[in-house]
This record gives C-alpha cells, structure tokens and sequence, in this order.
C-alpha cells in the first residue's frame, strides 16, 4: 500500500525554498522554519509570491515530487512535475471506457449522492433535536428524497447525460439544506447556496479551499496509478481541466470537505475574522485562515476509516489512491465494476 508521505503547505509570501543535500527547505527572512528529507516528501502546494530555486525545481522533479502553484487565495495557477510514468495499455483502457462512460458514471454518482446524504444524516443524528423543527423537517424531506435518487440510479441503465443530470439535482437538494447544519455565532457565517468563481461568502469560500486540496490529492493520485487525470467519466473533458482528478473528487467531497468545513465552523475554529472580504462581493480565506484550514486538513487526512470493499483500515489520506487502484483494476478488467467509497 501506498506510505503517506507528507505535503508541505507554504503560506508565508517571500519564503525561499531550496534544496539542501537530500533535503527540502524553507526559510523566511534567511532563517530556516522547515527541513523534509525528499524520501518523506510527496508534494509541495505554495500561496502567493514564493521563490523555488532551480535546483529544488530540478531535485522535486527527479524525485516525483509535485510543485502546485496557487495564488494567495488559493486558486490555481501552475503545477511543476516531472515524466509522467503512465501506463500506456492502462490509459488506452481508459480512453476507450470514457467513449461509453454510462457504468462507471453511474458509480461515481451512486457515491457521492450516498455519502452527501450520510452527511446529512449524521447531523440529524447529532443535532437533530437542536434544529429548529421547520429546518429538521427539510433536512428530513432531502434525505428521503436523495434515497430515492440512489436507488433510480442504482436500479436503472439511464445514460451517462442522465446520470449527470440526476447528480446536479441531489446537489441542488444537498446545498438547498447545507445552511441549516452551520451553528456559529457569527452572522456573516451563512449559506445561502453555492457560489464559484469567487465564492460570495465564507462558507464558499471554505469549500472551494478545501475542494482545490482534494482536487490536487485526487489528481496526485491518478498519475500515481497510470491513469490520465485529464480524461474523466463524471466530468467532460475540457482543455486544462483534471476531469478525471475531479470524478475522483466527487464522491469524497462530502466527507473530507464538507464534514471537515462544517466542524471548523460549528467548533468555532475560524470565525469571521479569518476571512478577506474584497469589493465587488468575492471572499477568501485570509492567511490565518488558511494556515487553520491546511493544519485541520492534515489532521483530517491522518484519521482512518475501514475501507468497505477491500476490508482493510487506513488513512482518509490514502482513499484518494485506493480508489485510483480501482479503478485502474476495472479498467483493466480485474473488477466488474468500480466499486464506489462509502462513508459509514
């Protein structure tokens, strides 16, 4: 099985990066605040305005060892890696499957619609007496309804277009609830639907932070088993988009995102004060919050659930590459079927 290695968050701008011997190293202002072998590094994700020396650069790329580049609100810019050391029967595998995707989209969305749903139901489980009866009753009423959703998509042979169109409906369903399971004080910490490209408050603000972390470990975890993470099922591909990075993502948002920004506000682990509020209504995370977020994430990472097909415990971690190996072995014609992740 695939070793943890670690991934190391650069969030102060003007820090230098550089390679010492064997060893990855950052500084600030000439003095040193981080020192990682390469053999214990998997990845380097830098915000804002960073300087990479060219033999780190040349050392990282040697070792497999991804660089992202993100803006210092978190968007993406740039990701710098080696040879990508794909399986070239593996991928024409995939391309073939992503002409006729209708079965493995309907795992994905089976996936993900089950676990947005488990979200729900562990708050109700949690808090259900606490909740107003008006907000318990439609959390109740979504929850009814995304089961008979799963099982349509479970029992039918509709389409990839249609199994694409029942997923946007369980996430209309899902978000039309989400607010209601945010307990802080804070008034300008509320949900009132998702918002992209900016997020419009610090709710959205959170969850793409944390969905641009999953998207890279997603991604990281495709190459690592061959796959091309620019051909995806779920997600038509597009120029410069990781589709398949992002189908992976899908049905693990809701428990390695979702969950854990909704314990960072309901525990009152950022408040208001952890957020930049920009002209023209945009909202990001500022670097305080960022550095909250990525120490949860972490965290959050490190905790182990028992993987329900293959039966073993792991790191939530290393889910992103176990459902990579999946699929490559359904790809390869080693499984019926992907198997899809399920929260319990």
């Amino acid at each position: 099985m695939k070793k943890l290695l670690n991934t190391i968050y650069i969030t102060t701008e003007g820090a230098a990066l550089r390679k010492d011997g064997e060893n990855f190293v950052a500084e600030v202002d000439g003095v040193e605040k981080a020192r990682v072998p390469f053999h214990m590094l998997a990845s380097v994700v830098t915000f804002g305005a960073i300087h990479i020396s060219p033999p780190l650069l040349r050392a990282c790329a040697a070792a497999g060892i991804t660089i992202v580049l993100l803006d210092r609100v978190g968007r993406f810019q740039a990701r710098v890696e080696g040879p990508v050391a794909g399986n070239v029967l593996l991928r024409r595998a995939q391309y073939r499957a992503s002409d006729a995707p209708d079965e493995i989209v309907r795992s994905l969305v089976t996936g993900k619609i089950s676990n947005q749903r488990a979200v729900l139901m562990r708050a109700l489980r949690d808090y259900g007496p606490e909740f107003p009866s008006d907000a318990r009753c439609a959390i109740e009423a979504v929850v009814e309804r995304m089961a008979r959703i799963v099982r349509r998509v479970g029992l039918g042979n509709d389409p990839a277009e249609f199994l694409r169109g029942t997923e946007g409906e369980a996430a209309n369903l899902y978000f039309s609830v989400f607010g209601h399971l945010l307990r802080s004080p804070d008034a300008s910490l509320r949900f009132g639907g998702r918002s992209r490209r900016p997020p419009l408050d610090p709710v959205n603000a959170l969850l793409s932070f944390l969905y641009t972390l999953l998207t890279h470990d997603c991604r990281s975890a495709s190459e690592s088993v061959g796959l091309d993470p620019a051909v995806g099922f779920l997600h038509r591909d597009r120029p410069g988009r990781p589709s398949l990075a992002l189908d992976l993502m899908e049905e693990l948002r809701p428990v390695l995102a979702d969950r854990l920004a909704l314990s960072l506000i309901n525990r009152r682990q950022l408040r208001e004060k952890d957020f930049e509020f920009r002209d023209g209504g945009a909202v990001f995370l500022n670097e305080e919050g960022r550095r909250t977020v990525l120490e949860a994430w972490q965290e959050r990472k490190r905790e182990e659930r028992r993987h329900p097909f293959i039966e073993e415990t792991a790191p939530l971690g290393l889910v992103p590459y176990l459902q990579a190996q999946l699929l490559a072995r359904h790809l390869r014609g080693d499984l019926d079927a992907y198997p899809p992740w399920f929260w319990k």
